[in-house]
């Protein structure tokens, strides 16, 4: 839910409170801890990525087909948490959402079904090549 327009002045004002009193506390609670825990976590699962060929590699040479298995889930795995670590790290300069209406947006748009967002596209092809 956003917040409305009282609620974000409000907000703003106690920023600039917190920033006049204690300048270096506001600046360490600014928003650069989001980016640092994607990254932190993107180099964790390259790095658990690694792990996994590692015991693939190793699981062939022994020839223990369990290990291998391991070995790949692991690489699975680290590639799914590296992707979505990535995909939620804000840009630089770009601060984290605050749950506005973007992020609403975001929601609501994933909450739609697959075959909604087909039918609303063939509906959208059928209106355009009708008003022709």
């Amino acid at each position: 839910m956003p917040l409305s327009e009282h609620e974000q002045r409000m907000l703003e004002q106690m920023e600039r409170a917190l920033y006049a009193e204690d300048p270096k506390f506001a600046t360490a609670l600014e928003g650069n801890g989001l980016r640092t825990y994607t990254r932190r976590r993107v180099y964790q699962a390259v790095a658990g990525f690694l792990v996994g060929i590692a015991l693939l590699m190793a699981g062939m040479v022994a020839q223990q087909i369990w290990v291998s298995v391991v070995g790949f889930l692991v690489m699975l795995g680290c590639a799914v948490l590296a992707v979505t670590g990535w995909r939620k790290a804000p840009k630089p300069g770009e601060r984290a959402p605050a749950g506005g209406a973007p992020q609403a947006r975001r929601q609501a748009r994933a909450k739609r079904s697959m075959m909604d967002r087909i039918e609303e596209r063939w509906q959208r092809r059928r209106d355009e090549q009708g008003g022709r």
